[in-house]
């Protein structure tokens, strides 16, 4: 069952959103337009920023009329979260750090909060061609190259090597420590909300996150791991909820079912 007011018609269409902001994003990472400037936390802002922040905020608005959008890029838009019912939460370029090194891995992210829960999300890396988007409950899907197919975490390694992901950007000692504490393990590197899209994949297993994040980084592709089977849990146990007096989030950890269940058995 979908979540209240999100149709199959309003999905395809907030698909075709997220790829028309990507197309937005790439005519900038394509082009001379590298103006950089900085928010009074000092995190960059980009042209491509804000034309994908007009593309997904108009193009929602006029969708769902009557519907909040909360965006990175307005922050008068983020009192929004608190209280609605229901909302769109955006990301219009997450992993701008990325847009400027020229990797490739930055997303743009689209989710929908219903009730404090990241109800359905989706994920488009626009220069890898790829595009995730799922729900917990509805499972969830990674179309590239003209073709879709369903997504779902793996079983743990049979070599017992974990596969952990590690921010390319945002690594912090505390997290290191972590992951040292988790034994033999391989580290696998990704950029933006790719990191949480890789376990939905089955590509890795765990991506601790113990160091700044807010809700706009993380909705669209938790509700892309839970629907491949994964969860996102802060450090006490909790699910990772929204709407929160603070827009930025506790530290957390991503991770697949199976990992779940192996720390539950000890």
């Amino acid at each position: 069952m979908l979540p209240p007011l999100l149709s199959a018609a309003t999905l395809d269409a907030v698909l075709a959103l997220a790829e028309q902001a990507g197309a937005a994003i790439l005519e900038v990472y394509r082009g001379a337009d590298w103006a950089v400037r900085h928010k009074a936390d000092r995190s960059p802002l980009t042209r491509a920023d804000e034309r994908a922040h007009a593309v997904l905020a108009q193009g929602l608005a006029a969708l769902t009329p009557g519907i909040p959008v909360v965006s990175e890029e307005d922050e008068a838009s983020w009192a929004r979260l608190r209280g609605a019912g229901a909302c769109w939460l955006i990301d219009p370029l997450d992993g701008t750090r990325e847009f400027l090194e020229r990797n490739g891995e930055f997303t743009v992210n689209v989710a929908w909060v219903v009730e404090g829960r990241a109800r359905w999300g989706v994920v488009q890396a626009p220069a890898l061609g790829v595009l995730y988007w799922g729900g917990a409950g509805l499972g969830a899907w990674r179309q590239q190259g003209g073709e879709t197919v369903a997504i779902h975490c793996s079983e743990l390694p049979a070599d017992g090597r974990l596969r952990v992901l590690a921010s390319r950007s945002h690594g912090t000692p505390e997290t290191q420590a972590w992951i040292e504490g988790l034994g033999p393990h391989r580290l696998v590197q990704a950029g933006s909300s790719l990191k949480f899209c890789r376990i939905a994949e089955g590509a890795a297993d765990v991506y601790p996150r113990l160091g700044p994040t807010c809700e706009w980084d993380t909705a669209a592709a938790q509700a892309v791991l839970e629907g491949a089977g994964g969860a996102v849990r802060t450090l006490d146990g909790q699910a990772l909820g929204y709407g929160k007096a603070d827009v930025r989030n506790p530290h957390f950890v991503a991770a697949s079912a199976a990992w779940w269940r192996s720390r539950a058995q000890g």
